[in-house]
């Protein structure tokens, strides 16, 4: 080769290797630099939560073995409904108790088996400290529901509705309704304990005895 004179490019099949180098190169540096990232912790103003749930995951079994006990609590939204009287409820309204939040619907079959079950816990553990919180999100016919829990001899939960849907989209943002029925075991600071994602024997011994964990100091 002459001086001055320009290298020639390499053929194309010698390039493939380099290329395929660089690839990988700046793949590993993406994984490795995402992995360095830091990861959402727990919120700090669930610790109090957080010790709940550790005491609370060796009762995950039985009846309620499909229960998620949080990693991490965090607080939920700000959810807000009705009552049965047409009022405007917020979560924050139960502060200070623990709440088993659950979503349910009419047209939602494993809901209307439940609801019995949720029931029953609400008999066994309700009152001061404690309350199931069920919210109906059926969006057409809004007697329809009541007239359902009348005819199936679903009594001693308080009503609770939002025609509007919006609490399951608000849960939905945050990864915390997959579907329905969706149960959320909350402490009196507003934090998540606890998830279910689908229904539960709420009424069994194995829940009783998991949420009594719940509701101790």
């Amino acid at each position: 080769m002459t001086a001055g004179s320009e290298t020639p490019a390499a053929p194309r099949w010698r390039r493939y290797p380099l290329i395929a180098a660089a690839l990988i190169a700046l793949g590993l540096a993406a994984v490795y630099g995402i992995a360095g990232l830091p990861r959402n912790g727990a919120d700090a103003a669930c610790s109090a939560a957080a010790a709940t749930a550790k005491r609370l995951a060796p009762l995950a079994r039985g009846e309620v073995a499909a229960v998620n006990v949080a990693d991490e609590p965090h607080r939920l939204p700000a959810l807000s409904f009705k009552d049965a009287g047409g009022a405007e409820r917020h979560l924050t309204d139960w502060k200070g108790r623990v709440v088993l939040f659950n979503l349910w619907a009419t047209w939602c079959v494993p809901c209307r088996k439940e609801m019995p079950a949720l029931a029953a816990l609400e008999q066994k553990l309700g009152g001061a400290n404690f309350e199931v919180v069920a919210v109906n999100i059926d969006t057409r016919d809004p007697d329809k529901p009541k007239a359902w829990l009348k005819s199936a001899g679903v009594s001693g939960l308080a009503y609770y509705a939002d025609a509007s849907a919006r609490v399951f989209q608000e849960l939905k943002e945050v990864g915390k309704a997959i579907g329905m029925p969706t149960s959320l075991l909350v402490d009196g600071a507003g934090c998540e304990i606890a998830s279910l994602a689908g229904p539960a024997e709420w009424g069994s011994p194995d829940a009783v005895a998991l949420v009594q964990a719940a509701l101790q100091k």
